[in-house]
């Protein structure tokens, strides 16, 4: 063991010298969701008005992130050991038959642009489907979030097409994109 600790158990992708690695989330991390939930433009489109910022602690302790039907892994970035954002996962199903689950990624601005959304997303699925009997993972975006649609592609998704009017956001409603990847299409790694 280094004198920094033991290393935290996760999944990871090494490339280019640095690793991205997916691990449950601990306590340190709450600070990193509270801002989400608190500073407006920190997670870009996404920002949905001020929430909650005590709900992390409490869920934290009630499962740590890590529920049946939905959770959430820290991106770890390393060598700089560093919390560079979190992937989240949620359970649905399709037909009364069809497992899926829908993911989704908020990294700092400080993170962005470095190649890792894509493969931190690429990662989760990887997992989702090494651990689960699921066949498909979907993940939307916003039509204007060209950046997270090349990402989602690099990670191995397909566009399936548009969701009319599926968020309200910023005082209107707004179409949004839905791709996916299935089980038996090929992983970018």
């Amino acid at each position: 063991m280094d004198e920094a600790g033991p290393r935290l158990a996760g999944i990871a992708h090494e490339a280019g010298g640095g690793t991205i690695r997916l691990r449950p989330v601990a306590e340190p991390d709450l600070a990193m969701f509270r801002r989400f939930l608190t500073e407006p433009g920190l997670i870009g489109l996404d920002w949905a008005g001020f929430r909650d910022p005590g709900g992390p602690a409490r869920r934290h302790a009630e499962d740590g992130y890590l529920g049946e039907r939905d959770g959430r892994l820290i991106v770890q970035v390393e060598p700089e050991e560093a919390a560079a954002g979190l992937v989240s996962y949620q359970w649905g199903i399709y037909g009364g038959r069809a497992p899926y689950w829908e993911i989704g990624i908020a990294l700092l601005p400080e993170w962005r642009g470095r190649g890792i959304g894509w493969r931190a997303q690429a990662l989760l699925c990887d997992y989702l489907f090494a651990h689960t009997p699921a066949q498909r993972i979907q993940a939307g975006t916003h039509a204007e979030n060209v950046a997270e649609q090349r990402s989602l592609e690099k990670a191995g998704f397909q566009l399936e097409g548009v969701v009319r009017a599926c968020e309200f956001r910023a005082g209107a409603w707004r179409d949004g994109w839905l791709y996916s990847r299935l089980r038996d299409d090929p992983s970018p790694f």
